[in-house]
């Protein structure tokens, strides 16, 4: 087999990568022990080889174009297959390292994956784990994101989802809101009630609440006075303060039912769930410390 690459031409594709992730020449350069004019020269070299733009350049930000962000997925992926190669040969696929980016929304990261992340690290000490609070969506090229938590599978079909759990919905709120407004006893009893709202930041819509209606999956639009952005935990607060009713996810609620402190209703018309995926960039080979990563959550959190 004859050369395709030479040394300088491998070199100026590692440089590119790096530049990609880290969104900036100069940047780059600093991971790199280089200057930003040489990464510079280097990027310059590879598109010319190419015949491509690799970079749209402004004086604001620096950002792949199509051909760059393709050219980039394939590049990474290659790159990645020749460490996990030489970590096999060395046995150092014993021990994962490096940095983990993952992405996931206020509730589910308060209190399903944070508590996680001490035990994870205690079994890999050498990992470093980047965590992302956040309901927006984010893009795993452009960004730099290992991983994502998400309520819902993604329409790209170039990420995969793998299913997490399925968590219980309740409607709650507190003794005194309930003594006050009184118990709604059918979600047709929602329109007289003060129902604390959450805007999803993905649509700019109100989030539908769901009963389960004779076995069958029913989502209602309510109306309240309170409306929430982008931090979902708000309407737990505002809940726990006396505002309303809200719709929770159980794992938001459980400590404050068992202590009395808040009262789930419409129980009857209970049952409704909403998924959590663990989303990420369908590639053939992951790091080790994002499979062993994902293979950690999959252990503690799917049902």
């Amino acid at each position: 087999m004859s050369r395709y690459f030479d040394d300088i031409q491998l070199g100026s594709i590692e440089l590119f990568c790096l530049t990609a992730e880290s969104g900036s020449f100069t940047a780059a350069s600093i991971k790199a022990g280089l200057s930003p004019a040489a990464v510079s020269r280097s990027i310059a070299r590879l598109e010319a080889r190419l015949g491509v733009v690799l970079f749209v350049r402004t004086t604001r930000q620096m950002r792949l174009t199509e051909g760059g962000r393709a050219y980039y997925e394939q590049c990474q992926q290659a790159l990645t297959q020749l460490i996990e190669a030489e970590r096999t040969i060395t046995g150092a696929q014993d021990a994962p390292s490096g940095r983990i980016r993952i992405s996931a929304p206020t509730p589910y990261a308060h209190y399903r994956l944070l508590p996680l992340l001490p035990s994870f690290r205690q079994r890999y000490p050498d990992v470093k784990i980047d965590v992302h609070v956040s309901n927006r969506n984010i893009d795993f090229i452009e960004e730099g994101f290992d991983l994502a938590i998400r309520g819902r599978q993604p329409d790209d079909s170039g990420l995969v989802a793998r299913r997490l759990e399925d968590t219980e919905l309740l409607v709650v709120a507190t003794p005194d809101y309930l003594k006050h407004a009184g118990i709604p006893q059918t979600p047709a009893d929602l329109k007289d009630h003060e129902c604390i709202q959450f805007e999803m930041p993905s649509s700019g819509r109100r989030s539908l609440w769901a009963f389960n209606v004779n076995g069958q999956k029913v989502e209602l639009e309510t109306s309240g006075n309170y409306t929430c952005q982008s931090d979902f935990l708000a309407t737990a607060t505002l809940a726990k303060s006396g505002a309303g009713l809200m719709q929770a996810y159980r794992f938001t609620v459980q400590e404050e039912l068992d202590s009395g402190a808040m009262q789930a209703v419409l129980t009857e018309y209970g049952g409704t769930t909403r998924p959590f995926f663990l989303i990420f960039p369908q590639k053939r080979h992951l790091p080790l410390r994002v499979r062993v990563f994902i293979d950690y959550l999959a252990d503690h959190l799917t049902r």
